[in-house]
C-alpha cells in the first residue's frame, strides 16, 4: 500500500472546508481495493471528510451519511472506481459488515465507526481517527455545557487527526 502512507502520522484540520480540501486530496490518492476507517466521536468530521474523497475520487454525490441504510455506493463520474460509504455504527460485529457483501476489490471503501469491524476484511488499511480539540472559548462539551453555543463551539473547534496503516 502507498496510497495514504505519506500522510502517517499527526495533523491538526482547522475547519470544515479544511477537512473537505483534505478529503479530496486523499481522494486523489485511493484506489480500487483500498480501505479506510474512520473512528471519531459524533460530529468529529467523518462525513465531511468522505465528502471531500468523494470529491477527489470524482463520484456521483451528494456524499450524506449512510446510517441509516448502512452502505452507500456512489458511481465514479470520471472512470474510476466507487466509493462505498458505510456507516458501521448500528452494526453488532464484523460478521454484519462482511454480511453487506460489498466489493471491496473493485472500490474504495471508507468505514465510518469501523475501528474493530473490519478485521478480516483486507490484509491492510488505513484508520483515521479525528479528535476535537478545544476552542479555547471557556466553553465546551467536556466541561458539560451543553445547548446549540456549545455545539457551534465544538464544531469550531480544530481536529487533531492520526492516521494509522493498520493491522
Amino acid at each position: 500500500m502507498s496510497g495514504l502512507d505519506e500522510y502517517l502520522g499527526e495533523r491538526e484540520v482547522t475547519s470544515a472546508e479544511d477537512m473537505e480540501a483534505w478529503g479530496r486530496e486523499i481522494g486523489s490518492r485511493l484506489r480500487a481495493g483500498d480501505l479506510v476507517v474512520l473512528t471519531g466521536p459524533l460530529g468529529a468530521g467523518k462525513t465531511t471528510l468522505t465528502r471531500g474523497i468523494g470529491a477527489g475520487l470524482g463520484v456521483r454525490g451528494p456524499i450524506q451519511s449512510p446510517t441509516f441504510v448502512i452502505a452507500r455506493t456512489h458511481p465514479s463520474l470520471v472512470d474510476g472506481p466507487p466509493l462505498v460509504h458505510v456507516d458501521a455504527y448500528r452494526l453488532g460485529s464484523p460478521a454484519e459488515l462482511s454480511d453487506l457483501d460489498l466489493d471491496l476489490d473493485a472500490s474504495v471503501t471508507i468505514v465510518e465507526w469501523g475501528h474493530g469491524m473490519v478485521d478480516g476484511l483486507r490484509d491492510s488499511w488505513w484508520e483515521i481517527e479525528l479528535e476535537r480539540g478545544w476552542s479555547g472559548t471557556g466553553l465546551d462539551n467536556a466541561c458539560g455545557t451543553s445547548g446549540p453555543a456549545a455545539a457551534e463551539m465544538a464544531d469550531a473547534a480544530p481536529r487533531l487527526v492520526t492516521v494509522t496503516r493498520r493491522p
